[in-house]
């Protein structure tokens, strides 16, 4: 079993950043960066747990729901993760994300 501990560390800090965030940061980028985020991890889970189909696109719910949206693909692709260098490839998007979020 892989331990996937910092992805759910870090998807968990970047939501709470997210939610922490005053509206006008948000609106400034943060929660469309955060909603490209969430749109690659959900894209990467369902690659690997639906082999062979299209990834569906997470659709914007809005930048209200944006840190809602990276906590639910984060932990998703925890659960489908292999081995250690996804679990690091995953933690370093998040981080890059949140570095350009700026939160």
């Amino acid at each position: 079993m892989v331990d996937t501990t910092s992805l759910t560390r870090a998807v968990d800090h970047f939501a709470d950043r997210l939610r922490a965030a005053p509206q006008s940061r948000l609106q400034r980028g943060a929660a469309a960066e955060a909603l490209e985020l969430a749109r690659e991890l959900a894209r990467r889970a369902q690659i690997v747990e639906f082999p062979g189909r299209e990834p569906r696109q997470m659709p914007d719910a809005g930048m209200f729901a944006a840190a809602d949206q990276i906590t639910v693909a984060g932990h998703d692709l925890a659960l489908v993760l292999k081995n250690e260098e996804e679990v690091a490839e995953a933690v370093r998007l998040v981080t890059e994300a949140q570095q350009r979020a700026g939160v």
